[in-house]
């Protein structure tokens, strides 16, 4: 079966295009930056790529007509624009016209629970997506989720900060609202199981964990689960906009999905019943063992897609190979190198720089950024990194995003996702047995410029500590 995957690079995709290939599928990754397809899947003579952006509708001509299968992964959780709404119906009309002239028998799309009466923005323009896609060239099957618990996921690494941060919680009274949690071990087997079955074709399906628990029930059981002793008091003055700053302070979210998270969370995520747990014969766990199957993950290093890696927490509007060419005219620049005892121990230093590994230099000054790039409104370092040895294209560490990562090619872009009046790359390269370390900043007016001079000494402290310590 040939499988179209759109979203490729999201949460969702990086763990279902494993699953398709394990049952001899070819699939077909559409992503709108090749640079950010995933490593893993590059040499796999069953993966190939399409480059399309379903903003524009001349793109999607790469994609091969010869398919079976689609799945719509596509939504805009993160998007700032007053007008995302009309963003994810122009996506999905733009995905249907051109689909309805392939060989595609099925589209399957992954959506949220929408059965209360008042929905937010986000949750009532996926119940419009849905509405767009319906063809009569193919059979439309939609899962609907409740809140998605997994290693990564936006909602399990929201509640692990607060559990683990904070032993007394004052909290907005949203935390009173109910909700059905699901694994996100059990919605990848909802999605791979639907493929090419009939018995779904043109039909909408809610898909929820066993238990109906309230966003306090789950931070308690989190804590629970963890050996921690939480108090948690809810609060009625907080307004939206105040528990959303609560959010983004206390956590590693970004303030735009903040405050998407808040307006969904007042809304009760109730699913409706229906006999798709017996029609595909799954039995999804319980709250409580997806959390410790989350923690497995994470004590084995081996969490496959973070929400932190997807452009839902990125500062960057366009493509990563738009700031692949480093510039230099109107530029200044740090250039630090040093002759190297041992390139492999180096470059291995390179590839754990960043999040609980730290900077190697200078901490104290790392996290002061961090905590001023956090109090402005960026990113801070909070993210950390998916991996602590691993680097790809698009991952996110700390407050950079990884442009380019090639261990064999010994050369390592990050691209600044901090709050600047202006642009900023680190480059680490190692030729002729020398490591060769350099910081870019391409300022932005006369605030850029003053910016750069009084930052100055402090680069020199911090860069020439760190590529001390590298070499």
């Amino acid at each position: 079966m040939k499988i179209l995957v759109t979203g490729a690079t999201g949460y969702i995709g990086k763990r279902l295009i494993p699953l398709l290939l394990n049952e001899g599928n070819s699939v077909v990754c559409a992503v709108r930056d090749k640079n950010r397809a995933p490593i893993g899947f590059k040499n796999d003579k069953n993966v190939s790529f399409a480059e399309v952006d379903f903003l524009k509708p001349n793109t999607l001509i790469n994609i091969p007509e010869n398919i079976d299968v689609v799945y719509y992964l596509i939504h805009s959780m993160s998007n700032s624009s007053s007008e995302f709404h009309i963003l994810e119906q122009q996506c999905a009309l733009n995905f249907k016209t051109y689909i309805e002239n392939t060989s595609a028998k099925q589209v399957i799309y992954l959506s949220g629970i929408t059965n209360d009466t008042k929905l937010s923005k986000h949750l009532l323009s996926r119940k419009n997506v849905e509405t767009t896609l319906i063809s009569e060239k193919y059979a439309l099957t939609t899962f609907k989720a409740g809140v998605i618990v997994g290693s990564g996921s936006s909602s399990f690494e929201i509640i692990r900060d607060l559990v683990e941060k904070l032993p007394i919680m004052a909290t907005p009274k949203w935390l009173n609202t109910k909700t059905q949690p699901i694994a996100i071990r059990d919605v990848l087997s909802f999605l791979e199981k639907a493929k090419g079955n009939e018995n779904l074709y043109n039909k909408s399906f809610d898909i929820f964990g066993p238990e109906i628990l309230t966003y306090k029930q789950m931070l308690l059981e989190f804590a629970q689960i963890r050996g921690l002793k939480r108090r948690i008091i809810t609060l009625p003055i907080m307004t939206p906009k105040l528990s959303s700053y609560w959010l983004y302070f206390v956590t590693s979210t970004s303030y735009k999905l903040a405050a998407s998270l808040v307006n969904s969370m007042g809304i009760e995520i109730i699913g409706k019943k229906s006999n798709i747990n017996t029609l595909l014969n799954i039995k999804p766990i319980s709250y409580k063992n997806a959390v410790k199957n989350a923690f497995v993950k994470i004590e084995q290093n081996s969490i496959v897609s973070s929400w932190k890696d997807s452009f839902i927490s990125s500062a960057l509007k366009s493509d990563l190979h738009k700031h692949i060419n480093v510039p230099t005219y109107g530029c200044f620049t740090d250039k630090k190198q040093r002759k190297l005892n041992d390139v492999n121990t180096s470059l291995d230093k390179i590839w754990s720089i960043g999040g609980e590994n730290g900077w190697y230099y200078g901490t104290f000054l790392w996290k002061l950024r961090g905590y001023i790039d956090k109090f402005f409104g960026g990113t801070g370092l909070r993210r950390g990194r998916t991996h602590p040895t691993q680097l790809n294209n698009g991952d996110s560490l700390d407050f950079w995003r990884v442009i380019y990562a090639n261990k064999e090619a010994k050369k390592l872009l990050l691209y600044a996702e901090m709050k600047l009046p202006g642009e900023a790359w680190l480059e680490f390269k190692i030729e002729n047995n020398t490591l060769h370390q350099t910081a870019t900043f391409r300022p932005q007016g006369v605030a850029g410029r003053f910016y750069w001079y009084a930052v100055t000494p402090f680069h020199w402290f911090v860069f020439n500590g760190m590529i001390s310590k590298l070499v």
